[in-house]
């Protein structure tokens, strides 16, 4: 569903993704860990077609991506940002944020649509004409997932999506992130710096650093700490202290 090949990207004269390439099949969830810089969003948001200074291959359902995007690939391919307050406009109410999308993409029936998507995010009726910040930030999350999902994409690109959340409510939004990728046999790729995440919700990931791809991993190798690469290892042992 999702390839990339000989992928880089500049910005300006950084060099900040190298010559990176992955696949990820239909219905897969795949993980991009790494620290901080280490450009795991950058090549998110250049598959998203948020980059424009990038070079190589990138495919989706086997359409090869230009820089220049066409409104059926932002249906197909839909993301969800680190932060829910800023990724959701703050004067739009909750039904608005949600309608907008289907009036771009022309879908009919957006009564029944924001209904059944506020349902199936778990937010109650009373949170459709909230204004964000009128939410908690699980909530505020729950609509973004919720706005990303209305359109009915294949891809869902998730981009630390529980890491501004509190403890108590990242597991809510993993497991709730968990069932939807289920029920609607979503593509996903999960980026995060956070083993325990990307182990909860990927079969296979990858390890960056320096922007490039040093290793791939099953998640049963992840879990047996069977890791070859030294950054690997160290980060493995990193979310094992933090989990002590």
């Amino acid at each position: 569903m999702i390839e990339a090949a000989h992928l880089n990207v500049h910005f300006g004269s950084n060099h900040v993704v190298r010559d990176i390439a992955f696949r990820v099949a239909a219905g897969e969830t795949y993980g991009l860990v790494g620290e901080s810089g280490s450009g795991k969003s950058t090549v998110l948001r250049t598959i998203a077609g948020l980059i424009p200074g990038w070079d190589g291959t990138l495919r989706v359902a086997g359409e090869q991506l230009g820089h220049r995007r066409d409104r059926a690939f932002f249906r197909r391919v839909q993301m969800v940002f680190q932060d829910p307050y800023g990724s959701l406009h703050p004067r739009q109410t909750v039904d608005r944020i949600l309608a907008e999308p289907l009036e771009v993409h022309g879908i009919p029936e957006a009564e029944a649509r924001i209904a059944r998507a506020l349902e199936e995010v778990a937010l109650p009726r009373a949170a459709r004409f909230r204004y964000p910040h009128q939410l908690s930030g699980g909530q505020r999350q729950r609509v973004a997932i919720a706005r990303a999902l209305i359109a009915d994409p294949s891809v869902l690109l998730l981009d630390e999506p529980t890491s501004a959340l509190d403890v108590s409510v990242q597991a809510e939004v993993l497991n709730l992130l968990a069932e939807l990728r289920q029920a609607r046999q979503l593509t996903c790729i999960l980026v995060s710096h956070n083993l325990a995440v990307i182990g909860h919700l990927c079969g296979r990931l990858a390890v960056m650093q320096g922007g490039r791809i040093v290793e791939e991993l099953t998640e049963a190798q992840l879990r047996a700490g069977q890791a070859s690469h030294p950054h690997t290892r160290d980060l493995i042992a990193l979310s094992h202290a933090l989990e002590g």
